[in-house]
């Protein structure tokens, strides 16, 4: 790619990330153009649908939770490994209004721009599940596919004005209720970053 068209290509998912970060992933795409300062047609050149311009605009994101979750198999115990990921996911998704609909939605297209992402995103929350169920430090009656809805409800909340202040509080509840031995080592860690 010529350093005009990247440089353009860069340009577009600062306006995207910062337009979704506003107003959600359903934001029109022809809002995306005009704030970037061009036609829409230019953006759909770059970014041919709405789900490819997320899965350009959430690759990096994609890829530093997987990294994360491959490096807390090697650093820490099962237990807090599986609730740190899980508070990291649940704390990015809130970022961006209405991602995990959509991230849902693509775990079931193959055809989806986003397919692919999401699929190695879940497998490494189930990597991390069932390292905890191994180790008697998680219930057993759910999978990754489970993990994976809990986020996108945990998310969701978020998104709510009225439950945000909640969503802390509910995310302890129920990383406590995925943990056989919960307690201490939910309470008190790091906090996903909600939107007030």
């Amino acid at each position: 790619m010529r350093a005009d068209a990247r440089k353009n290509r860069d340009h577009l998912l600062a306006v995207a990330g910062a337009a979704i970060t506003e107003h959600g992933v359903d934001v029109a795409l022809r809002d995306i153009a005009r704030r970037a300062g061009v036609g829409l047609a230019t953006l759909l050149r770059h970014f041919p649908t709405r789900e490819a311009l997320l899965e350009a605009l959430l690759h990096t994101s994609f890829e530093e939770l997987t990294a994360k979750a491959d490096a807390l198999e090697t650093s820490s115990s099962p237990e807090d490994a599986l609730v740190s990921w899980l508070r990291d996911c649940v704390g990015w998704t809130t970022e961006y209004r209405g991602v995990t609909v959509l991230m849902a939605a693509a775990i079931e297209d193959t055809e989806s721009a986003l397919h692919a992402s999401c699929v190695t995103l879940r497998a490494a929350g189930t990597r991390l599940l069932t390292r905890a169920q191994a180790a008697g430090s998680a219930r057993t009656d759910i999978d990754g596919t489970d993990l994976f809805a809990l986020i996108a409800a945990l998310a969701w909340l978020g998104d709510q004005p009225s439950l945000a202040p909640r969503a802390d509080h509910l995310f302890d509840v129920v990383a406590s209720a995925i943990l056989t031995s919960a307690g201490s080592h939910v309470e008190g860690e790091r906090r996903p970053q909600t939107r007030s």
